[in-house]
């Protein structure tokens, strides 16, 4: 399909070398485990989600905070809050180091919204993840290294095109995000074999650009109508 990137900015990326235990329990961590944070915040909150299970894969770090903020980045609380807080936490300050690496080498080279060419078009996120990390794979009920569709659009594109991959695609849906999300779309996890994962997210794909091409499609007179 012809789509235009929509490249994810990475709007902040703190290392915290020796958190305070007081402020690391209060995130959750594991005082064995993560005395070491890194925070970052981003203008694309799913881009994120999928980096962070990404770092997870590439440094003994794990995802301890992960929370979509209201309304989107338009709407954001700061010129560095973006739609998103990201936090991993690790043992060593150099572990950490590498998982924020591999994030935004991730962000910049892999991972973004979409959206069709033409103006007034929607962004919407037809990710694959060939191997899940151990971030996402909890969150979907999966297992490290399964591949999964992480399907992300506006409601009503979003609800059409799952329909349509599930149709399309030998997949099952893992977990469905109901309309409205914090940031007000929707999408859902889907998973199945790899090649059965990539043709489920182009069929996405291709039904969030239809839907944006004619989304008054079914407001016309019945053809048979009622008496």
């Amino acid at each position: 399909m012809n789509l235009v990137p929509l490249r994810p900015k990475l709007l902040s990326c703190r290392l915290i070398p020796h958190v305070e235990p007081a402020l690391a329990n209060a995130f959750g961590c594991d005082p064995k485990c993560h005395t070491s944070l890194g925070l970052v915040t981003c203008d694309q909150d799913d881009s994120l989600y999928a980096a962070l299970d990404h770092a997870t894969k590439f440094a003994p770090v794990d995802v301890i905070y992960a929370r979509s903020f209201y309304a989107g980045s338009t709407h954001a609380s700061g010129p560095l809050s973006g739609e998103i807080l990201g936090v991993i936490g690790g043992a060593d300050p150099d572990h950490v180091a590498e998982g924020l690496l591999a994030l935004r080498q991730a962000l910049a080279e892999e991972i973004c919204f979409y959206t069709p060419p033409g103006e007034g078009m929607p962004a919407f996120f037809p990710h694959v993840i060939s191997s899940l990390g151990r971030y996402l794979s909890q969150q979907a009920g999966l297992l490290p290294g399964q591949p999964m569709a992480y399907l992300v659009a506006p409601p009503i594109e979003a609800t059409v095109a799952l329909d349509h991959a599930l149709k399309n695609a030998e997949v099952r849906l893992a977990k469905f995000f109901g309309p409205p999300t914090e940031t007000n779309f929707a999408g859902a996890y889907l998973t199945g074999e790899l090649n059965a994962v990539e043709a489920a997210a182009r069929a996405f794909a291709e039904a969030v650009a239809e839907v944006a091409a004619h989304p008054l499609a079914a407001a016309t007179r019945p053809a048979r109508m009622r008496r």
